[in-house]
This record gives structure tokens, sequence and C-alpha cells, in this order.
């Protein structure tokens, strides 16, 4: 299976240029700029002409119209499937997407670190093939512009004990790439408004394997 994801356009879609082809495209959040349901109405054809067989996004904390109007928001989707603590299964590959975050200044989808996200982490069920989140775990392309880092200690903790083969995630523009612990392969995926280009990898659900085909390097040298 191949996969295609981004994350962190913030409503700069058009500017990726031609998205590389695959079997499923996934958004780990932040598609959207200010949150509105006319932005998101806006970047909806994008995602709708790409030739992707299944289509996958994840909200994150400029993604306000998932949080205040759910119903709606669905409904401008259609058949792109949206993931909040919830799974879906393409071609015998389980995928589980969750959009929260440690709490970062007055955005959406924030919890507070500790109990409040550990209790969402906790769904993540075992057995899943691709984990989908819009923030990152700690250790893992969590190195953002302020000093230490600023991943979730608790999703670590819970993709440890999932173990999931890939984990696709964003929200921190600075540090995209791949890394690896164990079993797991875990990626960051932004594009930081078009500074970086899409992220193609190759699973093997057989094996529970993947292989990196185009992992851009932190920041491109791209002309937006």
């Amino acid at each position: 299976m191949r996969i295609v994801a981004v994350a962190d356009t913030h409503a700069f879609q058009a500017d990726l240029g031609a998205i590389p082809d695959g079997d499923v495209f996934v958004h780990a959040g932040d598609l959207l700029r200010g949150g509105t349901l006319e932005e998101l109405e806006e970047a909806l054809p994008w995602i709708r002409a790409l030739p992707h067989r299944h289509k996958i996004v994840v909200a994150g904390n400029h993604d306000g119209c998932f949080a205040t109007d759910l119903a709606a928001a669905r409904a401008l989707l259609g058949d792109v499937v949206y993931l909040e603590d919830s799974g879906v299964v393409f071609d015998g590959v389980h995928f589980w997407g969750s959009p929260w975050q440690p709490a970062y200044n007055d955005w959406w989808f924030n919890l507070p670190r500790g109990a409040p996200l550990a209790e969402k982490w906790a769904r993540i069920p075992a057995g899943i093939d691709v984990l989908v989140t819009h923030g990152p775990p700690l250790g893992f392309g969590d190195q953002g512009p302020v000093e230490g880092r600023a991943g979730c200690a608790d999703l670590l903790e819970h993709v440890r004990r999932v173990r999931p083969p890939l984990h696709l995630f964003g929200h921190i523009h600075q540090d995209g790439g791949l890394f690896a612990e164990g079993e797991t392969t875990f990626v960051n995926v932004t594009t930081w408004e078009c500074e970086r280009m899409p992220t193609v990898l190759d699973y093997d659900p057989v094996r529970r394997i993947v292989r990196g085909v185009q992992v851009p390097p932190a920041r491109n040298t791209v002309s937006c």
C-alpha cells in the first residue's frame, strides 16, 4: 500500500503543486487556517481531485469547524473519511486517527498534559497498522521554535503499548522527517505551508514493514 501524507497546509494547498499518486492520501491536521466551514469548502475540491482511492483527514488545532460544527463539516467532506478517536479499514489496513495535542495557545483540540490526554490515547486500539495524530509523541519530530521538545509523553507511552508499524503526525513545522523505534516508524509529514513537499511511504501489511519512498528534508528550498 502506498500512503501519501501531508499536514499543516493551512489553506495553502494549491502551492504544493502535483501530489504524488498512491493508494491512500492522509492529511494529518491543520488543513485550514482560521478554521471556518468556508475554508473547508474551499479546500475540499483540491482533496476530491486527488487520484487516491482512499482519503483520510484528521483535524488539527487550526481546524476549528470540526470542533464547533462537526455535523456540517462531515457533510461537506462527503466520502473523504474524517477520523476523530475512530478508525477505518482500507484493503485490510487498519487506520486510527485522533486530533488532540497538548494545550497550545487558544486553539482547538487542546487538552492539558497528563490524565486528559492520556484518556484520549487510551482509546487507541491494539492491532492497528497506521496511527494518525495531529501532534507528535515526545522525542520524535517534536523540536519546534522554543527550547525543549513539544511532543506528548502520554502519546509515546500508548504508541509503545500498541506498537503500530506507522505513526503519522504533523503540528511541529520545524522537525519533519522519518524516525524509528522498535517496531514503529514515526513520520512528521508537515508541509509547513509548502516549505516541505508530501511524504510518500510504502507499507507492507503482511510483514508490517514501512519503507520511505519520498521523505523530504526538514525544510525544502522550494518557492511558494
